[in-house]
């Protein structure tokens, strides 16, 4: 007899994480309390599976996710599929191909999969970039989905409304196959912009709004924590504004002859480039409680690729001194990595370069929104 979501749970769900990266879906199932075992992984970058393996001691299956059949899929008998496709062909930097890139094509053979197997999972959890729900991959996942006994929930939510100082707003899709449903029923093939369902709040008080993007983050910004919260070097900010503090220093130094890999120095931006790019740049301070997505060309390029950190508060707002006295830093990985709600024990290998790491960081997820939407996901109804 097939198994369904209303079983009684003493064995683990078994789960197969797709497009894997460095991990931040499956730290979202731990932070979910989830009873959950990661059966496979895949994923086609080796540095990326490096990263994975460092951290859970388990290799993710490397290779074209293209080359899996159905009986590929049955034989691990799971019950749930997490899957982070690549955002490129939906995102406003890129060709906006849509399901006619190249990068589309596995996530699109994958979900054919499904009807042509004997043991389709019970759930499905898709993340990409907000502008995938307008896509033609986006309609024909529904189609599939729809076709294969599936309900879903859809959202489009960011760290800010989670209190985590961090703009990354993102589309999920949320699948179960009936007879399995969700707790909120009444979310059932809707688009919500509100992260309430999640939260076992009164279905009564959250209809109203969540299917509407919000006007303004102001409010959220106000429960936020500052991004010192989340900051590596948490005291350097203070020195600084004494007049007397190590970074400033630093800095100087870094603009001047730069510095050994390793060093905080190596973070600092360089005066030719604040003088190129100054007005291009998001600049945030440690009090602040906004900052901008990170991607993966950060620490690469500065236009639009993340915000800047503001290590020194300038005492005079002139032209001159405006951003070249702020002593300007890259945030660190291991900030990035804060900000994106991965767990303190997570690191790199010695191996991988800091340009990889905030590669990788970049092409990963929040855990902070993942992990309840997980929670939501795996939930029985009541």
């Amino acid at each position: 007899m097939e198994e369904s979501l209303g079983m009684g749970q003493d064995k683990p769900w078994r789960v197969l994480e797709f497009y894997s990266g460095i991990g931040g879906m499956r730290y979202s199932l731990i932070r979910a309390k989830v009873n959950g075992e990661v059966v496979e992984a895949f994923d086609i970058n080796n540095i990326a599976n490096d990263v994975y393996e460092y951290n859970f001691g388990h290799r993710p299956c490397q290779g074209n996710i293209q080359t899996l059949n159905a009986a590929d899929l049955d034989g691990y008998h799971a019950h749930a599929w997490l899957l982070s496709p690549p955002c490129q062909p939906y995102t406003r930097q890129g060709l906006q191909k849509d399901s006619a890139d190249a990068r589309a094509t596995s996530f699109l053979q994958i979900l054919e999969l499904i009807p042509k197997l004997s043991q389709p999972p019970l759930m499905i959890f898709v993340e990409n970039v907000v502008g995938f729900e307008t896509s033609d991959t986006h309609k024909r996942m529904i189609e599939i989905l729809g076709k294969a006994f599936f309900v879903t929930q859809e959202f489009i939510i960011s760290p800010l409304q989670f209190g985590v100082p961090y703009s990354r707003p993102r589309y999920f899709c949320l699948g179960k196959r009936r007879p399995s449903s969700f707790k909120n029923p009444f979310f059932n093939s809707q688009l919500l912009f509100d992260p309430s369902p999640l939260l076992e709040h009164d279905t009564d008080n959250m209809v109203n709004g969540c299917n509407k993007p919000l006007e303004s983050y102001d409010q959220l910004l106000e429960t936020c924590e500052p991004i010192e919260n989340f900051l590596e070097f948490k005291n350097s900010g203070n020195q600084v504004d004494k007049g007397s503090g190590f970074l400033h220093s630093a800095c100087v130094s870094a603009n001047a002859s730069g510095s050994d890999k390793g060093s905080q120095g190596q973070y600092f931006v360089p005066l030719s480039l604040i003088e190129r790019w100054g007005n291009a740049m998001d600049i945030v301070y440690p009090d602040s409680k906004r900052c901008c997505c990170f991607t993966k060309s950060y620490y690469r390029y500065v236009k639009g690729t993340g915000s800047l950190l503001a290590t020194v508060q300038p005492k005079r707002m002139d032209k001159e001194s405006l951003l070249e006295g702020q002593c300007l830093r890259y945030f660190t990985p291991r900030e990035v990595a804060n900000l994106h709600s991965f767990p303190k024990d997570f690191c790199f290998p010695q191996h991988v370069s800091l340009r990889q790491r905030y590669a990788l960081l970049g092409n990963s997820l929040s855990v902070a929104v993942v992990a309840p939407l997980l929670k939501y996901l795996f939930a029985e109804p009541l």
